[in-house]
């Protein structure tokens, strides 16, 4: 499967933040065949990966980094990677279940709404080094389908 684009930026752990990454990954994603709301649904998961990163790995520090990098691939296939250096997950299988967050404040669904909208999720953290989420969608022709 070869790669047809990508794109990877990094930016301050600011919640101002949020809608800057939104917005430039659901730009990046249109060039692909797919609907407004499939674009609303990758915002929403980056939303929800960045949220993430900011809250709880970085305890809402500001002034620390987290990378995104976006690749889209010959057969339609949309990955992306949003990374960040905090505290790390002690309990991955704890924290991808529904209602579960390490802030009690929170409702604890980010997780939940990332996989419910992608193909694929995959979470890989190491206490005190950060959490790395890929998160892969595929769009094709609805003609493709039935090829």
């Amino acid at each position: 499967m070869g790669i047809k684009n990508f794109v990877h930026f990094e930016f301050q752990s600011l919640p101002e933040n949020v809608s800057f990454a939104r917005a430039c990954v659901g730009a990046f994603a249109s060039q692909l065949d797919c609907t407004l709301d499939d674009i609303e649904e990758v915002k929403l998961v980056v939303s929800e990966a960045v949220s993430n990163s900011i809250i709880h790995g970085y305890q809402n520090k500001t002034n620390q980094k987290i990378e995104i990098t976006v690749t889209i691939y010959d057969d339609q296939t949309l990955e992306m990677m949003i990374k960040d250096y905090g505290i790390g997950i002690e309990d991955i299988e704890q924290a991808m279940q529904a209602n579960y967050s390490s802030d009690a404040a929170r409702m604890g669904l980010g997780f939940t709404f990332m996989q419910s909208f992608t193909d694929e999720m995959e979470v890989l953290s190491k206490p005190g080094e950060g959490t790395s989420v890929r998160l892969k969608r595929s769009f094709f022709k609805e003609s493709e389908a039935f090829a």
